[in-house]
């Protein structure tokens, strides 16, 4: 039996030229923590021939090349294992909320299935490989934070370049920092859940084309970097500034990136005390992040008053790891 366990991601600046559309022209910046709500694969050496899969459905084949699942099947393509395990997944957080759960997956699923094997790889590589499934081999419109934060974890800055190589630095943040910021950021559950796939894919189209958008991205790198620059200075006020930026100009994006009630329940955050705040991972829907250095109380009253759940979060620095190996 082994387990894996994999965590979530916060996107702090600098979230979407991460994509292969920016990225191949421009390259790419961002900066984002890890939380400590994970992804868990167990593998199991499976007494029958064949392959059991469990996520929401329960796949039984022969062969991987029978499996449904996309990213299980291409990880065990990987990875070489064409039968003989079972594979379940569970998680602390439903999917297509925002929090990089496809990401966590593929990178938890390819650590246990290379532990399986008596493999080591670097975070570097698992992350390298998780995204190589998801953007070239199953061409979904993802870019490279997901894989990357839930591999290495922590609170760290990701450059790419135009060859779509990245680097990644930890942070240098004080531990009072960090305390700071994790009291500060407030996560709240806005109820609806939706695939990424559209709002990416329709982002990337208009990167491509050019203009306005590209304009846009080029604004949100830049406020990424100052977003870096605030943390580790500890100038916390800043960076809440810096997230009402980003969020003024990401919402402008695409069209589909927000919707009347998520501007309804941002302005309600605002005007009680929150001085900056944004919804996490493609738009539309998961996760409303928000920024408060004081009267944070008033900004949850608030929002709980408008059926806004509350998720409290602290930061992992341990990445994607096998928890449990016998």
């Amino acid at each position: 039996m082994i387990i894996s366990r994999t965590p979530f991601r916060l996107p702090l600046g600098g979230g979407g030229t991460d994509l292969p559309s920016y990225y191949s022209k421009f390259g790419g910046f961002f900066i984002s923590a890890a939380l400590n709500k994970y992804m868990y694969i167990a593998l199991h050496n499976r007494f029958e021939r064949g392959l059991r899969i469990g996520y929401s459905q329960t796949e039984i084949v022969n062969d991987f090349e029978q499996v449904k699942h996309p990213l299980v099947r291409e990880a065990l393509r990987q990875v070489g294992i064409r039968e003989g395990i079972e594979v379940i997944s569970f998680a602390d957080v439903p999917a297509s909320t925002g929090l990089g759960s496809s990401g966590s997956f593929t990178v938890g699923l390819l650590r246990a299935l290379y532990t399986h094997k008596r493999k080591f790889k670097t975070p570097d590589e698992v992350a390298e490989q998780a995204c190589d499934i998801a953007i070239n081999k199953l061409k979904e419109p993802s870019g490279k934070q997901d894989e990357y934060v839930a591999s290495f974890g922590g609170i760290r800055a990701y450059e790419i370049d135009t060859n779509g190589n990245v680097s990644s630095e930890e942070l240098n943040l004080s531990d009072h920092v960090i305390a700071e910021l994790e009291s500060s950021v407030l996560m709240f559950y806005t109820g609806m859940q939706r695939s990424s796939r559209e709002v990416l894919s329709k982002q990337q189209e208009q990167v491509k084309s050019g203009g306005s958008t590209v304009e846009k991205m080029h604004e949100i790198k830049r406020i990424g970097r100052e977003s870096k620059k605030a943390l580790e200075s500890g100038e916390l006020k800043r960076f809440g500034e810096l997230l009402h930026e980003h969020w003024m100009v990401k919402r402008g994006v695409t069209s589909n990136m927000t919707t009347s009630d998520i501007d309804r329940w941002y302005t309600i955050a605002r005007d009680n005390g929150a001085i900056g705040a944004k919804i996490i991972g493609a738009g539309a829907g998961g996760f409303l992040m928000v920024f408060c250095d004081n009267g944070r109380q008033h900004v949850r009253s608030a929002l709980a008053r408008e059926g806004l759940m509350e998720y409290r979060i602290r930061f992992d620095f341990e990445g994607s790891k096998v928890v449990y190996n016998m």
